[in-house]
């Protein structure tokens, strides 16, 4: 888009701040206070295993939109299919990790940061998640534009929960912009910023990266072997 057609960030919000009353932008899952957003569906769902907890994954996820969610799910399923038994949940409905032998977390991006309730879930359950492998995931339309910069600006977004809790690895994915999810003075927002409507996951990178994750979350091969 050029330079006539799109607002510098910072220009717009000097100029909408205060007429609507917004107070956050998000790269992925977004929501504007005091509008009325459609409602989402987030998706929870449980694969495998379910007498037994020993080597149980739990997927929790913070999400404004679903896509994030949708993310959760296409990993949860992949590492079932590689015959982990795995939990997908809302982070804010989960209230026990210690069961789970090893925890992955994600999130949508707002203002350069996971959404609040993910950091909550990890400041939460800093204790039992110290005590087990843990993977970090998040969602941003920052990364439509996948090159080396933005994926560096990108993982900075993860260092405020790395401080709570190391992870073993992260994820970094593109997210989805879909205007009809969005308030309506939300969604003129993003046009006129310029930020692109479409689904830019990519979801063979995703289930390649939960395929990997499952050696250093259980310590074993994706063949099952220890």
């Amino acid at each position: 888009m050029s330079g006539q057609n799109k607002i510098n960030r910072r220009r717009f919000l000097a100029l909408t701040g205060g007429a609507v009353g917004v107070t956050a932008l998000a790269c992925c899952g977004l929501t504007v206070l005091g509008t009325r957003q459609p409602a989402v569906e987030f998706n929870e769902s449980v694969c495998g295993g379910e007498n037994d907890m020993s080597d149980k994954i739990l997927v929790a996820y913070a999400s404004g939109c679903g896509s994030t969610g949708e993310v959760a799910e296409a990993v949860g399923q992949a590492l079932c299919e590689a015959g982990a038994a795995v939990d997908v949940r809302l982070a804010k409905n989960v209230t026990d990790v210690s069961p789970y032998r090893a925890v992955i977390v994600g999130s949508a991006i707002r203002m350069g940061r996971w959404l609040p309730e993910a950091v909550q879930f990890v400041e939460t359950h800093r204790e039992p998640l110290s005590r087990v492998p843990v993977a970090y995931f998040l969602g941003c339309m920052t990364l439509e534009d996948d090159t080396e910069e933005n994926r560096r600006t990108v993982a900075a977004y993860l260092d405020p929960v790395r401080e709570i809790v190391q992870p073993v690895d992260v994820g970094l994915f593109a997210g989805a912009m879909d205007y009809s999810k969005l308030s309506f003075i939300f969604r003129m927002m993003m046009k006129m910023m310029g930020t692109p409507e479409g689904d830019f996951r990519d979801w063979e990178s995703i289930r390649a990266w939960a395929d990997g994750l499952r050696p250093a979350l259980l310590g074993v091969s994706i063949g099952g072997n220890v």
